[in-house]
């Protein structure tokens, strides 16, 4: 007997009708993700006619998710995000490029939406270790933080080494 393994807990996400779409591009844009079982509509529903694509099932870092394709009635917002932290300034650039460049937008802090609206923050590691490191380490790069859109790691080590300003 084959045994099936099932997350305790799985992300469910909700999209129109691009759950297939959203979860190949985030299986081709980020390390350990995947896409795996797609589940067709057994019978008509309110947001799909039998047959077309349900739900699908993938990965995205690591991270169990099922995409569900039900309808317009709710849109994604910042109340959720993904976090992926970032090694250096070429890694940073490749996710944010990736998410904006394929329809999706800006926003501030690290922060940007794909073109579903799904929220991601692309945080480089220096900023997570800044802001652990407490005190005025995490005041000063909390502060060079909050002037940019996508997170420059120089300015970020700068702001960490320099104990007062320029």
């Amino acid at each position: 007997m084959v045994q099936k393994t099932i997350a305790k807990n799985t992300i469910c996400l909700w999209y129109d009708t691009d759950a297939e779409e959203a979860a190949r591009f985030y299986a081709a844009t980020f390390p350990n993700s995947t896409v795996g079982k797609i589940h067709r509509a057994p019978s008509d529903n309110p947001s799909t006619k039998a047959g077309e694509v349900l739900m699908v099932d993938f990965t995205v870092a690591g991270i169990p998710c099922i995409g569900l394709n039900g309808g317009p009635a709710f849109k994604h917002n910042e109340a959720f995000s993904f976090q992926i932290a970032t090694d250096d300034q070429e890694e940073t650039d490749r996710y944010w490029n990736a998410i904006v460049g394929n329809g999706g937008q800006e926003s501030e802090c690290g922060w940007c939406k794909d073109k579903w609206g799904v929220s991601w923050q692309i945080t480089p590691r220096v900023l997570i270790e800044a802001m652990a490191a407490g005190g005025e380490e995490a005041k000063r790069a909390f502060d060079a933080m909050m002037t940019m859109h996508k997170i420059d790691v120089a300015t970020i080590e700068a702001a960490r080494q320099s104990s007062h300003g320029h």
